[in-house]
């Protein structure tokens, strides 16, 4: 059995995808209605909740193969302000790798480490972040390499997320991991470019992490949403009118089409501020017919709820998505358990990571390097 440390815990979406062949043995999240969740879901055995600054080598258990970090997102996000690493929310990586230092440095440093977060981590500052990010991993005596993995492989969700993962600089990768060039869809060009501007250093510890390509995914749209449920309650007629009249003539040509196609077509609709003439900004209503939904976002950052909209002929009804279809999107089980509170079910779900996409780092990576670690299977030259 492998064991990992989860910071930065949420709801256990990390553990959740890691699975039941990994051991938790220290989890740790500040929010308490998070933290709720968490026990929820997985006890309190090993959960504190603090802020990562707070806590001391004391807090932290044993040795762990891997330490886990979903750090927030907020100061990184295209969406956000801007403040990146020096942000109050973002910033909290330093305070997490300061502890990480401190383990290094008492040899208990985990074998990898996963730093997850949102992809405008990349250009952050002009690439500085992702530079800290990187060099930060490399000081600490790990190699490092990066990847980018779109929920929409596993899950009718549109959500790319990048991973950078950190394995100890004197663990020889397996030939099967690695390699000298980039590949697709793991390292698109966004990724490249930002590899580019790394400082020398850095890229002289840098791994292409090479990975098999996910099953095609089965499950639509379609296929998650809760037929039977009121709650959210469907839009009056009036709303419905006025959510259409914000639609630009291009989106409401894709709802006029779909009452067109003689069968139910179910889509996903965000609002969104865009400029209209003479640089005045609208709030207007976007919807996608594709049987994925956009991206979960949490209100907090500044982005609406997603809507489900159904047309079955010139039927055309509209409500919230509901929290269950929320966790669905990120890949849990319905045996999940969610808070009642609707707003703190969906700011779960939106600031979480997608298991499957988790577990297909897990099994064709992860592990494998906690293979080669043991020195169990063959290596590169």
């Amino acid at each position: 059995m492998y064991n990992f440390y989860e910071f930065f815990a949420g709801g256990g979406m990390a553990r959740a995808g890691l699975g039941s062949g990994w051991k938790c043995l220290f989890s740790n999240d500040f929010d308490h209605k998070k933290a709720a969740a968490y026990r929820d879901n997985w006890g309190d055995a090993v959960l504190k909740v603090a802020d990562v600054g707070t806590l001391s080598l004391r807090d932290i258990p044993e040795t762990a193969d891997l330490a886990w970090a979903s750090f927030p997102c907020q100061d990184l996000s295209l969406a956000g302000g801007g403040a990146g690493l020096k942000g109050d929310r973002s910033g909290t990586f330093r305070p997490f790798w300061k502890l990480m230092t401190s383990l290094i440095g008492e040899n208990r440093a985990p074998q990898i480490v996963v730093l997850e977060n949102v992809c405008g981590a990349l250009t952050s500052h002009g690439g500085e972040d992702f530079s800290t990010l990187c060099d930060s991993l490399v000081k600490g005596g790990y190699s490092v390499g990066a990847v980018i993995i779109d929920a929409a492989h596993f899950v009718p969700q549109s959500r790319a997320r990048l991973f950078v993962i950190g394995v100890k600089a004197n663990i020889e990768i397996p030939r099967s991991l690695a390699g000298t060039n980039a590949m697709a869809p793991w390292h698109p060009p966004a990724l490249i470019r930002a590899f580019q501007n790394l400082p020398s250093s850095t890229k002289e510890q840098w791994v292409w992490w090479h990975m098999p390509l996910p099953k095609k995914r089965v499950r639509g749209l379609t296929d998650i949403v809760e037929w039977s449920t009121d709650t959210p309650p469907w839009f009056s007629e009036e709303e419905t009118k006025r959510l259409l009249e914000m639609m630009a003539p291009i989106h409401r040509a894709k709802v006029m089409k779909a009452t067109r196609f003689g069968k139910r077509v179910i889509g996903s609709i965000y609002k969104r501020t865009r400029p209209g003439e003479g640089g005045s900004k609208h709030q207007r209503a976007e919807v996608r017919f594709d049987d994925i939904s956009g991206c979960l976002r949490t209100p907090s950052g500044g982005s609406s709820r997603q809507l489900i909209i159904v047309v079955e002929g010139n039927n055309i009804k509209v409500r919230l998505i509901s929290a269950r279809e929320t966790a669905r999107l990120m890949g849990l089980d319905d045996d999940y358990v969610l808070p009642n509170n609707y707003n703190e079910a969906y700011h779960l779900t939106g600031d979480g990571v997608v298991v499957p996409a988790v577990r297909h780092l897990a099994k064709n990576l992860l592990e494998p390097l906690i293979v080669a670690a043991d020195g169990e299977i063959e290596v590169a030259a």
